[in-house]
Parts: structure tokens; C-alpha cells; sequence
């Protein structure tokens, strides 16, 4: 049995709950958040009889044994609760970003590799269908080689969003804006299918809320990769929040991803089309496959 322990008992903490109920051979052992009522009702939903509840992470540390910590707080903690876990000999499992700055991201592989346990990153997009079968299409080369993408989100977030939090928009507590919170999947998915970075020449603007926050909500960037170039683009001043765009161009056609929609199309006119909206007994003209849509998984080996 894994014994589980989750820090930060709000909107992403009830995601972490909710799957960890339902896995087998898991138990929520205790439930932390500096508020102890949010605690308590985690535990009353979530937990069992025996499960704990604390305002304080070294608290439950010292009292509880757990496996593996899950850490669902602001930026700024992941860090450091990250460490004082490892210090104890506990895997950690935690939210995006892994760190606020590059200090803290060398700290923290240190730590992982002094206590010799593992810490994972919470990308869960992807295991998306659209991710999984892009990334199936590009490994067995399909379409041939890649040559370049481009890949845009654009969203809104306005004041009372970053006011409301105590910690967004501010550059010690968020550690940056759009590009670190909200841009930081569809970055991931680029270096899941391209592999590492050669080299990044980037712009960052703060469009609409200036005198609110002190990060960026607009970044544009350049990205050069061994398999091809990349234009990158993510915004927070959109009207409204659209689904996330990602064009991969390869020497024979097309891979086109937008929100839960995905075309593969052939230089030769071919195309196929997977709509992972639709239930799996739905109708679509030229819809190649209609899987049930997934909403959420996460993949951690202890």
C-alpha cells in the first residue's frame, strides 16, 4: 500500500485527491493546508478514519509516514517542500512549475539526488489522446521527418484573477506569468516531440494589466531544435480562452492540434481526422477514430 500525503487542499488539490481515491493500493494518509479547515474537509471527503490533518507541512512530517508527498501549493513552496520531503527519505509528486528560477531548480535535483528517492512533475497533458497519438505519429515517422511547428495559446486572465490569489503576477511568489503558468504544457509538449532546446531568442510584454502584475501576460519566442525550427506564442489578453493550437510540419504532410481535435494530413491530399470530443458512438463525416474523451490521468511509479 502507498501511503500519500497532499499539501494544499484547494482547486488542483481536489484533482490530486479525487484520482488518488480511486487508485488501488493508495492511501491518503493526510491532508496539509496553512487554512486546517480546507484540511478537514479533504479528510471528511477524501480520507478515512485514520487520515491526519494539519496547518503545518513539517507537522505532518513529523508525525505521519507516508510514501510519497503531493504538493498542490502556490509556486514559490514547491521547492522548498519539495526538499524538506526529500530530506526525509518521501518521493515527491508535484504541480507545474518544478521551479521559479534556476537556483531553485539545481537546488532541487541536489536534493532528489542526495536522498536518493524520485520526484515527478505533474504534465499531465501529456497523456492527452491528441499527445499520444501525435507522439506515436512522429516516433514511427508517419509523415517522414519534422521540419518545424508553430504552436499558439491564447487565453484571458484579467485582475481579479491574479488579486484574489495573494501570489499570482508577482515575479517571488509566481516566479514569472503566462510563459511558467499558463504556457508552460503546451512548452512541455514542444520538448516531448522536438527533445531539447538548441537555442531561444524570446520577447515578453505586459499588454493589459499594467500596475497589476508584475510578470508578463504575452510571450513570443523563436526556438531552434536539432529536428526543426518552432514559433511560439502565448498570450493572457485574449478575449476569451481558445483552444490550444500546435501545427507540426514533416517532409510529407501535416499534423494540425486544436484543443481535442487532431487532422493528420498527407502531402497527397490525405487526411484524417480525430475529434476526441465526441463520445465514442457519435457521428462526424471524415472522423477517422471517436474515442471516449479523457479527462484526466496521472502516471507516477514509486
Amino acid at each position: 500500500m502507498v501511503r500519500a500525503g497532499i499539501v494544499g487542499c484547494g482547486n488542483i488539490g481536489k484533482v490530486h485527491a479525487e484520482v488518488l481515491k480511486n487508485m488501488k493500493h493508495v492511501q491518503i494518509q493526510a491532508f496539509v493546508d496553512k487554512n486546517l479547515d480546507n484540511a478537514l474537509k479533504f479528510a471528511k471527503i477524501y480520507g478515512g478514519d485514520n487520515t491526519g490533518c494539519y496547518s503545518s507541512l513539517s507537522d505532518m512530517l513529523s508525525t505521519e509516514e507516508i510514501d510519497v508527498l503531493h504538493i498542490c501549493t502556490p509556486h514559490y513552496l514547491h521547492v522548498p517542500m519539495a526538499k524538506e520531503a526529500l530530506a526525509r527519505k518521501i518521493h515527491v509528486f508535484m504541480e507545474k512549475p518544478p521551479a521559479i528560477s534556476r537556483e531553485e531548480f539545481f537546488s532541487l535535483k541536489e536534493a532528489k539526488k542526495q536522498s536518493g528517492k524520485e520526484v515527478g512533475i505533474c504534465f499531465q497533458n501529456r497523456y492527452n489522446k491528441t499527445t499520444e497519438k501525435i507522439y506515436d505519429n512522429l516516433k514511427n515517422r508517419t509523415l517522414g521527418n519534422t521540419k518545424g511547428a508553430r504552436a499558439f495559446l491564447t487565453w484571458n486572465r484579467q485582475a481579479e484573477y491574479y488579486e484574489e490569489s495573494g501570489w499570482r503576477g508577482k515575479k517571488s511568489t509566481e516566479g514569472g506569468g503566462v510563459l511558467i503558468n499558463q504556457a508552460i504544457h503546451t512548452l512541455d509538449l514542444l520538448t516531448y516531440f522536438f527533445g531539447k532546446a538548441e537555442q531561444v531568442e524570446v520577447s515578453m510584454q505586459n499588454h493589459h494589466l499594467k500596475n497589476v502584475i508584475e510578470v508578463e501576460d504575452t510571450i513570443e519566442a523563436y526556438i531552434t531544435f536539432s529536428s526543426g525550427n518552432v514559433c511560439f506564442y502565448a498570450t493572457n489578453a485574449y478575449t476569451e480562452d481558445a483552444p490550444v493550437l500546435l501545427e507540426i510540419v514533416c517532409e510529407n504532410g501535416k499534423i494540425r492540434m486544436e484543443g481535442e481535435r487532431l487532422e493528420i494530413t498527407e502531402d497527397n491530399g490525405t487526411k484524417i481526422v480525430y475529434d476526441f470530443t465526441k463520445k465514442s458512438d457519435g457521428k462526424a463525416k471524415n472522423i477517422g477514430e471517436i474515442p471516449t474523451r479523457l479527462v484526466f490521468r496521472i502516471s507516477m511509479t514509486v
